[in-house]
C-alpha cells in the first residue's frame, strides 16, 4: 500500500520520498531505476509528482527540503543527476549533485559535504563533474605546503564561524550547488557543537588522479573541546591558478 505522509505540508507518498532521498544521495534517475528495478520513466514521473506538490523546479532542491523537513543528515554526492527524457522538465540537468559537492564514484566518493560521523548532506555540495570510465586509486604524496596551507586555513574559518569567507574558499561546482545560507546553515548545525579546537595535526595528503588535474586530499587529526579525537579530511582541487575547498568531512 503506498501510505502517504506529510512533511512540512506536502502530501509526498512514501515512493516519492524515497526517490528523493536517493537523490540527496547523489543517484540519478537512471541509478535509482537500476537499485529499485524500475524504469527511468517511473522514477521521472516520481520526480515530477514530488516537485509539483513542493512547488519546486528542481528535483535536487526537492530532496534538500525534504532532507530538512525530516531533519536527518544524509549524504549529498554519489553521483550525478542524469537527464529526464525529452520534454521531461528543466529539473534533470547533467549537473552532478550528495555531501559535501561533481562526483566521482570510482573508486570512491568525493563528498563535497560536510560530515561529521553521520552524513551532512546539504553541504554537499560540491560535487565534480563526469566521472572518469576507469579506475584510478588515490596516491599518497608529500605534502605540498600550498595546498595544506589552504586546507588548513578553509577548517580555520570554520572554527571561528566565518562561514560567509569560508564559502568564498569554495569552488565553482561546490557554490553552482549551494548558497551561502545553506552553507551557513548546516555548517552552524555540525561544526558549532563541537566546540573549540584544542589540536590539530596533519595526518597527510593524497592524490586522486581525475580530469583535468586531479584532486588533493588532505587529511588532519583534530581534537575539539566536545570530540576528543576527529579526522577532518578536506579535498581541493586546482580552479583559476588557485586551490579550492570541494569537499570537507569530519569523522
Amino acid at each position: 500500500m503506498d501510505m502517504r505522509v506529510t512533511e512540512a505540508g506536502w502530501a509526498l507518498t512514501e515512493k516519492e520520498k524515497q526517490t528523493l532521498r536517493l537523490i540527496v544521495r547523489g543517484h540519478d534517475a537512471k541509478s535509482i531505476a537500476r537499485s529499485l528495478d524500475l524504469s527511468v520513466h517511473t522514477i521521472n514521473e516520481r520526480l515530477r509528482d514530488a516537485r509539483r506538490k513542493m512547488a519546486v523546479s528542481s528535483s535536487r532542491e526537492a530532496a534538500r527540503l525534504l532532507l530538512a523537513a525530516e531533519g536527518g543528515p544524509e549524504l549529498f554526492g554519489d553521483t550525478g543527476i542524469g537527464e529526464d527524457p525529452a520534454g521531461a522538465g528543466i529539473d534533470q540537468e547533467a549537473t552532478p549533485v550528495d555531501g559535501a559537492g561533481r562526483a566521482y564514484r570510482r573508486p570512491w566518493i568525493i563528498p563535497g559535504v560536510l560530515l561529521m560521523t553521520f552524513a551532512l548532506g546539504l553541504l554537499a555540495l560540491a560535487l565534480l563533474p563526469s566521472a572518469p570510465t576507469t579506475t584510478h586509486a588515490a596516491s599518497q604524496v608529500a605534502p605540498n605546503p600550498e595546498v595544506v596551507d589552504t586546507a588548513r586555513q578553509f577548517l580555520v574559518l570554520g572554527d571561528q564561524g566565518r562561514w560567509d569567507e569560508s564559502y568564498q574558499a569554495t569552488g565553482a561546482a561546490f557554490r553552482k550547488l549551494n548558497t551561502a545560507a545553506v552553507w551557513r546553515t548546516v555548517s552552524e548545525k555540525v561544526r558549532t557543537p563541537l566546540g573549540a579546537v584544542v589540536s590539530r595535526t596533519l595526518i597527510g595528503q593524497e592524490n586522486l588522479p581525475a580530469p583535468p588535474y586531479g584532486y588533493e586530499v588532505v587529511k588532519f587529526r583534530t581534537s575539539f573541546a566536545n570530540k576528543a579525537e576527529a579526522v577532518e579530511t578536506v579535498t581541493l582541487e586546482r580552479e583559476g591558478g588557485a586551490w579550492r575547498v570541494v569537499g570537507v568531512t569530519i569523522d
